[in-house]
């Protein structure tokens, strides 16, 4: 008796993924991807943030500059209100100046929308010179500010 042995075809074991774990790469893929889109998106933000810094700094410089050219005056006069400077006469002027960033003659400067500047001038002493007067001038803009100190002593007493 001889029994024909019938060969049983072998079955090939195919390569590939399943179903369910496409979708576990898929997720993956999506939580990685999220993961370095939050990062770049925090270091694009802040890109912009020197270059307001800087800004903010030469508007600073230019107020701070202005006002210790003013003559020195022994007592405030009254300054004018509003944005504009041109009849600014004298250091005590600028005291409790604020508001937004404009050329000296009022004229709004489009380009520095929403950007604010405040000045203070105070009464002080400096290295034994009794005739000195604190500048502090701030301009922010954006949850950002930059403030200046400065100081103008009346040379001629």
């Amino acid at each position: 008796m001889c029994a024909e042995r019938r060969a049983t075809p072998r079955r090939r074991h195919q390569g590939g993924f399943t179903l369910i774990e496409a979708i576990v790469a898929i997720v993956v893929i999506g939580v990685a991807l999220a993961g370095l889109l939050l990062a770049v998106n925090a270091s694009v933000r802040g890109s912009a943030d020197p270059v307001l810094q800087r800004q903010l700094l030469a508007v600073a410089q230019q107020y701070m500059e202005e006002v210790q050219l003013q003559p020195w005056a022994p007592a405030a006069n009254g300054a004018p209100a509003g944005c504009a400077r041109d009849t600014f006469n004298d250091l005590l002027d600028y005291h409790g100046y604020s508001g937004s960033v404009c050329a000296v003659d009022g004229t709004a400067i489009a380009a520095l929308a929403g950007t604010t500047v405040s000045i203070s001038v105070a009464d002080g002493t400096l290295g034994g010179v009794a005739a000195a007067r604190r500048i502090t001038v701030t301009v922010a803009r954006g949850g950002q500010s930059i403030t200046l100190t400065g100081w103008r002593t009346d040379h001629a007493s």
